[in-house]
């Protein structure tokens, strides 16, 4: 009922100086247009289906097979940044009926090819990312280092000389 109501119901505003039946025609066709426009925007995204990242629903209701795999909370960013580079539809899902809670990943690709190199990359992100050593260890260990040199000796006798 509110549609029909707001489809009936137009607010024209036109600046003139001389309002005539020419200057009333234009501004209805340029309300027409922009009504047009409008259309065809709404059509354009109603057919757009979602990619990257998205609800659960959403992604199961694409008609493909869904698979999904647990990943650890810290490193959500690191799959989302290799995920979008790849074309991966995702979705993330917080399981909380475990201690602690963990994360559900959904994903499905349109080729298997890029869901395999989207996870090999992946993983060689995250034991890249193991392997490096801690900078708080590097920086203790530095500290050690500095305190068991030797302090610079300070000579501070100061001579007055004399010239005249």
């Amino acid at each position: 009922m509110q549609e029909e109501v707001e489809s009936r119901t137009v607010n024209l505003a036109v600046s003139t100086t001389k309002l005539s039946a020419r200057t009333i025609v234009s501004a209805v066709r340029a309300y027409l247009n922009h009504r047009k426009n409008v259309a065809v925007k709404k059509e354009h995204n109603a057919e757009k289906t979602p990619e990257g990242k998205q609800t659960v629903k959403e992604l199961i209701g694409q008609g493909q097979g869904v698979t999904n795999i647990d990943i650890a909370k810290t490193d959500l960013r690191g799959f989302e940044k290799v995920a979008r580079k790849y074309g991966i539809d995702y979705a993330i899902r917080k399981d909380s009926s475990v201690d602690p809670p963990k994360y559900l990943v959904f994903f499905k690709a349109k080729d298997a090819d890029a869901m395999t190199a989207a996870f090999n990359e992946y993983s060689q992100k995250a034991l890249r990312k193991e392997e490096r050593p801690s900078v708080l260890d590097q920086l203790r260990k530095f500290k050690e280092l500095v305190a068991a040199l030797p302090g610079k000796v300070i000579n501070r006798e100061k001579k007055r000389e004399l010239d005249r």
